[in-house]
């Protein structure tokens, strides 16, 4: 099945503004000498490049897309917050409390050009112009509330995307799996009272947002049972994202039947990343896309989207990205992921493992009774 990939050059100018990994340049912060801010184009540009030089390009249907209009956004966002992200975006940037988020001049529309890429992903896999979708979406959104930015998303990009989808064609079962090794607080806050949408987010437990884990948060009115937390212990690696899957994520989808899934494709889970403490590798990527990919064909006649969202290894991403993508292609590229040939020094103790397991089956039990 053909795979289209949507991009924009102009997605990789948004800034966060001069910021050393995530904190603001002064006092006794030193200006950094290279990429700066954690979340800076460097990772997407490099894991483009790698899709070029791997040979991957060619067989992408690669296009652009429209920025998502404000009428899109307001299903979603409040107008005070749209209005007040436009006005300081005008004026060159910052940040909105209470939460961090900075961005640059512009930011703004680069955020609606980011959320125009996923929500054209989805209304060309649902109508059929495209087999498989991969959004390069950047700013990033699984953060991002009603009323305000967070964690460096200024647009809940996937949300954004599929009440316009629903507007325009009507009921839509949508199954969101989120891999970001951050909590995706705003996709679940947005959808949390819905039981058309069910939002999975396997996550670093107490990392971001702060102390969460959420494992007992399973949505509430109407969409009681259709969030689902999976929190995993800091340093687990590739095994427990197999059993995560395995013991929770693919029984969930099954019990729900989307019409679509759509995957929340952050690339900091793994064994390099600055900013969370878990040890995945590009073949965990690699497998749970399989998975997903071949859940898609079983039950939604192979419709699923991945949106970007974060990762902040600048050396890691792109072999992350490239398996994800060569499994929505079904192809294996020449490139070989250095970074594996160490695995075995990047895992976690088993009796570590055993543990997490045993945490996941204690809440599969709970969750399918």
């Amino acid at each position: 099945m053909a795979t289209t990939f949507y991009h924009d050059e102009r997605c990789l100018w948004h800034t966060g503004g001069e910021q050393a990994l995530f904190m603001p340049v002064g006092g006794y912060v030193q200006p950094p000498s290279a990429t700066g801010f954690a979340e800076n184009p460097e990772t997407k540009r490099r894991f483009k490049n790698l899709l070029e030089v791997a040979g991957i390009w060619p067989q992408l249907h690669v296009r652009s897309a429209a920025p998502s209009s404000r009428e899109d956004l307001l299903r979603v966002h409040t107008p005070g917050y749209l209005t007040q992200l436009q006005a300081m975006s005008d004026a060159g940037g910052g940040n909105i409390p209470p939460h961090f988020a900075p961005f640059g001049q512009g930011s703004f529309e680069i955020a609606q050009l980011s959320s125009g890429l996923v929500k054209q992903a989805v209304e060309d896999v649902v109508t059929g112009a495209a087999d498989r979708a991969y959004a390069l979406s950047r700013p990033p959104g699984h953060h991002c509330l009603p009323d305000a930015p967070m964690g460096f998303c200024l647009l809940a990009n996937i949300p954004v995307a599929l009440e316009a989808v629903r507007a325009k064609h009507g009921p839509l079962r949508v199954a969101v799996v989120d891999w970001d090794v951050h909590h995706g607080n705003g996709t679940q806050t947005i959808f949390y009272d819905r039981a058309d949408t069910l939002t999975i987010s396997l996550h670093q437990e107490n990392c971001f947002p702060p102390g969460y884990g959420g494992a007992e948060d399973r949505g509430a009115g109407a969409g009681l049972g259709a969030n689902l937390n999976i929190p995993l212990l800091a340093g687990c690696g590739h095994q427990t994202y197999l059993d995560a899957f395995e013991l929770l994520v693919m029984p969930a989808l099954r019990a729900f039947d989307p019409d679509l899934i759509v995957v929340a494709s952050g690339y900091d889970a793994s064994c390099v990343d600055p900013l969370a403490r878990m040890m995945a590798t590009s073949e965990t990527y690699r497998l749970m896309a399989r998975q997903l990919r071949g859940l898609a064909d079983e039950l939604c006649e192979g419709k699923i989207v991945v949106a970007h969202e974060g990762g902040y290894s600048d050396i890691y991403v792109p072999f992350c990205g490239l398996a994800v993508v060569e499994e929505l292609l079904g192809i294996r590229s020449p490139v070989i992921d250095p970074l594996l040939e160490m695995s075995d020094l990047q895992q976690p103790p088993a009796d570590m493992v055993t543990f997490q397991r045993a945490r996941l089956a204690v809440q599969a039990a709970k969750v399918f009774g």
